[in-house]
């Protein structure tokens, strides 16, 4: 049995948990503060980031894109870079986009403001920087809704992991309060749909410890 290291608003771990959803994977997911840089978590991964995967045969499986590639490789269910090279290298763009700049821009900025400083630090979040945040949102909104004005999803014709790394990033921000779906009728309508998959429902359901979501967090008519 693999076992899942990860916290609940971590989006990389959550793209992951997608993945094993989708295809159909059993796992134990496995609480983990990375922030408290436990030394046994460190000696499977020096970088002491999650998600981090691990099985009874000893192998170890580090870092969001290599677990999800791995499993893409090695489970035929539900293949999630499909299509020519061409349709897999846009594939690959949009994870790394939606990795990287929305993270940069958005969920790392909320995750830090609303619960590193609340939970480890005990500190007040810096408005002017969820402020910074949301706006970004905005514009990020905006490029979801230019892909699927010509797209049926976000990659292609078909749900790929480009619609799951988007909605794992997004899911935290949403949980975070850094989402306003106004003037955003394309994107919400494709992550209602997203937040209807049943891989999806075991995430809305969990919890951060002291911190609670908007109540229209779990619904699926936003």
């Amino acid at each position: 049995m693999w076992q899942l290291y990860q916290f609940p608003l971590c989006p990389f771990s959550r793209k992951v948990r997608l993945v094993l959803g989708e295809k159909g994977v059993g796992y134990e997911p496995v609480r983990e503060s990375p922030w408290a840089r436990r030394d046994e978590f460190l000696d499977m991964n020096p970088a002491g980031q999650t998600p981090v995967m691990a099985d009874d045969r000893g192998v170890v499986l580090i870092d969001s894109v290599a677990i999800c590639e791995f499993f893409e490789e090695t489970v035929s269910k539900a293949a999630l870079l499909n299509g020519t090279a061409a349709d897999r290298a846009e594939i690959r763009r949009l994870v790394a986009w939606f990795d990287v700049q929305f993270f940069r821009d958005i969920t790392g900025p909320l995750l830090h403001e609303r619960m590193l400083k609340r939970i480890v630090q005990r500190a007040t979040p810096d408005s002017t920087a969820l402020r910074e945040a949301m706006k970004a949102a905005v514009a990020h909104l905006d490029y979801i809704d230019f892909l699927l004005d010509h797209r049926t999803w976000l990659g292609g014709a078909t749900m790929s992991l480009a619609d799951l790394a988007a909605a794992a990033q997004i899911s935290v921000a949403d949980y975070l309060g850094g989402i306003d779906w106004k003037s955003h009728e394309q994107a919400k309508r494709w992550y209602v749909g997203m937040k209807s998959r049943p891989s999806f429902r075991p995430l809305l359901a969990e919890r951060m410890e002291g911190i609670n979501p908007p109540p229209e967090y779990e619904k699926l008519d936003l």
